[in-house]
C-alpha cells in the first residue's frame, strides 16, 4: 500500500503538469486566431469607397451632345456661357435685351445693363450678340447645359477636350490670325473608379488643349457645324444640334467643314473668368471684374467663382445633389423687406390680439385664403335654402314667408285654367271657320246660278257666324261663370294677347286664306252687274251705279 501511494502521487502530478502544458499551447493558439481576420475590412474599404462616387445627372455622349455647339470658344469665354447657363431665367431676359438693343456691344454692353438684376456672368454675355443669337435658339438647351456645368463640372470639361481633339484630328482647329491654340500635358488624375455594373469611365487625357484669343483686346466667335467639324460623329442616338449664326455678324461667310470667323468683339474687361484646367474650377479675374462691375465689387480674396442661387429665380435644380448643396436661398436683405410690408413680430401680436378680440364677441375670423372663403359662402347659401320658406323666410318682407307658397299655386292654376280655356276658345274658332269654308266651297261651285244662288249662300255665311258667335258666347259665359274675378281678368288679357297674336293664322293656313279672298271679290263682282241681269231677264236701260265699296273688277258678261 505504502509502494501504490507514492505511485498515485506521481500519476497525478503528471496528470497536472501535462493538463498546464495544454492550457498553455492553446492559449497562443486562441491569440492567433483573428489575426487572419485583421485585413478584412481594409479588404472591403475599396468596395465600399467604389459606391461613394455620386450617381451621374448626364452620361458621356449626353455631355458630348451639349457641349458640342460650344466647345470651340475660347476658354474664357466658353467659360463665361458656362456660368451664365446655370441662370437659365437671367439669360432669357438678357436675350430679350439684347434683340432689343442691336448694336449694343463689347465692355459698353455691360455697363449698360449693370442696373439689371441678373448675375454678373450673365450681364458680360451681353457683350458678344453673336452669342446671345445662339442661346436665344434652344432655352432648353441652355438649362441642360447649365444643370450639367452645376451637377458634373469636371465631366462637361472633359467633354470639351474630347470634342477638342476630335476637331484637331479632323483638321478643323488650328492657330490662326484669330485664336491661338496651344496643347499642353494633363496634370497628373488619379486612378478612375470602376462602379460595379457601369460601364468604365474613359482614361483620363494626358493633353489639354488650350484657345485663347490672338488678340486678348480682341475676341472673335468662332461658328461651325458640330455635324461636320468634328468628323465623324460616335454617337448616333445623341446627335449634335446646329445653331445658324445671325448672318448680320458672319456676313459671306460659308460654313463647309471648318470655323467661320465674323466681326471681332473689343473687349477689356468683360470677360473675368476662366477654366483652370489644372484645379478643376473657374478662376476669377478680380481686377477685370470689380472694372466692369461697378455695383457689385468683390473681395480680392474670392478667386473662384461660386454659383449663387439668388439668381436662380423659380427655376428647379435638376438633381438631388445640386438641390441639397445650393437649394433657394433668400435674397439679401428680405428680412427688412418683411418689416416693412408689416410682417414683423410686433404687427403679427397686434392682429392675433385683434383676431382674439372678435371671436370672444361673436365676430367670426375673416377668412385665410380664397378657398375658405368660397367655403363659407356655399355653406351661407346652403343655409338659406334650408330655412323654412327659402329665401322668402327671411325677416324684413312684410309678413310674407311660407304664406306665399299658396298664393302662387293658385296663380299657378289659375295660368293653366286660362290656357286650357284659350285652347278650347281656338278649337271652336277653327270648327266654326272649318264650316264656313265647305259652305263656301259648296257656293263657289254654283256661284254661276243667279241672284238667289249668291243670296243664299250669304245667309248661309250668316248663319254660320252667328251660331260660331253663339258657341263662343255660350264658352265664356261658362267660363266666366266658373272663374272668380281675378281669373276673369287674367282672361280677358290673356285673349287680347291670344288675339293679337293671332294676326299671323293666314300666314300659317296660305290656302284658307287665299279661297276667302276669292269668295269676297266674287261676292262684290255679283254686285257691281247691271240691274238688268239682277233681275232675271228685264232689261234695264241704264248704267249701274259704282260700287262705294271699292276694290274688285267689273264682271265681264
Amino acid at each position: 500500500m505504502r509502494m501504490l501511494r507514492p505511485c498515485v502521487l506521481s500519476a497525478v502530478l503528471v496528470a497536472a503538469l501535462s493538463a498546464t502544458a495544454c492550457k498553455r499551447e492553446a492559449a497562443p493558439a486562441a491569440s492567433t486566431t483573428p489575426a487572419p481576420a485583421a485585413p478584412v475590412p481594409a479588404a472591403t474599404t475599396p468596395a465600399a469607397t467604389a459606391t461613394a462616387p455620386a450617381q451621374r445627372v448626364f452620361a458621356q455622349e449626353e455631355l458630348d451632345q451639349m457641349v458640342a455647339p460650344i466647345a470651340l470658344y475660347p476658354d474664357s469665354l466658353l467659360t463665361q456661357v458656362l456660368m451664365a447657363a446655370t441662370y437659365p431665367g437671367n439669360v432669357a431676359d438678357a436675350v430679350a435685351w439684347s434683340k432689343a438693343h442691336p448694336d449694343a456691344k463689347g465692355d459698353a454692353a455691360v455697363k449698360l445693363v449693370a442696373d439689371q438684376p441678373w448675375d454678373p456672368s450673365v450681364q458680360s454675355l451681353v457683350a458678344f450678340p453673336q452669342v446671345m443669337s445662339t442661346l436665344s435658339q434652344d432655352p432648353g438647351w441652355v438649362q441642360r447645359l447649365g444643370d450639367a456645368f452645376l451637377a458634373q463640372p469636371g465631366d462637361v470639361m472633359d467633354a470639351v477636350q474630347r470634342l477638342r481633339r476630335a476637331a484637331q484630328a479632323s483638321g478643323n482647329l488650328q492657330s490662326s490670325e484669330q485664336q491661338k491654340v496651344t496643347v499642353v500635358a494633363a496634370p497628373a488624375a488619379p486612378a478612375p473608379v470602376v462602379v460595379e455594373g457601369q460601364a468604365p469611365p474613359p482614361p483620363p487625357p494626358t493633353q489639354i488643349i488650350q484657345i485663347e484669343p490672338a488678340n486678348p483686346e480682341v475676341v472673335y466667335v468662332p461658328s461651325y457645324n458640330p455635324t461636320t467639324v468634328y468628323g465623324s460623329w460616335p454617337y448616333p442616338s445623341y446627335p449634335p444640334a446646329y445653331y445658324p449664326p445671325a448672318p448680320a455678324w458672319y456676313p459671306g461667310s460659308v460654313l463647309a467643314a471648318g470655323l467661320a470667323f465674323g466681326t471681332g468683339v473689343a473687349v477689356a474687361d468683360a470677360l473675368w473668368g476662366d477654366w483652370d484646367w489644372h484645379g478643376g474650377d473657374v478662376d476669377i479675374d478680380v481686377n477685370r471684374y470689380n472694372n466692369i462691375n461697378l455695383n457689385r465689387q468683390i473681395d480680392a480674396s474670392r478667386s473662384t467663382w461660386r454659383h449663387d442661387a439668388n439668381f436662380r429665380g423659380d427655376v428647379p435644380y435638376r438633381d438631388a445633389r445640386s438641390r441639397e448643396q445650393f437649394g433657394q436661398q433668400r435674397l439679401p436683405g428680405a428680412d427688412q423687406r418683411q418689416q416693412f410690408r408689416g410682417n414683423d413680430a410686433a404687427h403679427q401680436a397686434n392682429r392675433d390680439r385683434a383676431r382674439q378680440e372678435m371671436e370672444r364677441r361673436g365676430f367670426e375670423a375673416p377668412a385665410a385664403s380664397n378657398r375658405q372663403a368660397q367655403e363659407r359662402a356655399r355653406e351661407a347659401g346652403r343655409d338659406i335654402q334650408n330655412r323654412p320658406g327659402g329665401l322668402d323666410s327671411r325677416p324684413g318682407q312684410g309678413g310674407a314667408g311660407v304664406q306665399r307658397d299658396p298664393s302662387r299655386e293658385r296663380a299657378r292654376e289659375t295660368a293653366q285654367a286660362r290656357t286650357q280655356q284659350v285652347s278650347q276658345r281656338d278649337a271652336s274658332r277653327d270648327h266654326a271657320r272649318e264650316v264656313a269654308q265647305q259652305r263656301g266651297d259648296r257656293a263657289g261651285t254654283h256661284r254661276d246660278a243667279g241672284p238667289r244662288t249668291t243670296h243664299a249662300n250669304a245667309q248661309q255665311r250668316d248663319h254660320a257666324r252667328n251660331v260660331a258667335r253663339g258657341a263662343q258666347a255660350q264658352h265664356m259665359q261658362r267660363s266666366q261663370a266658373n272663374q272668380p274675378r281675378l281669373q276673369d281678368h287674367a282672361q280677358q288679357r290673356q285673349t287680347h294677347e291670344v288675339s293679337r297674336n293671332n294676326a299671323f293664322e293666314g300666314a300659317r293656313h296660305p290656302q284658307q286664306s287665299r279661297q276667302q279672298l276669292e269668295r269676297g271679290q266674287q261676292s262684290r263682282q255679283m254686285q257691281q252687274r247691271p240691274q238688268s241681269q239682277r233681275s232675271g231677264g228685264h232689261q234695264v236701260q241704264r248704267q249701274s251705279r259704282p260700287s262705294h265699296g271699292g276694290g274688285g273688277a267689273r264682271r265681264r258678261g
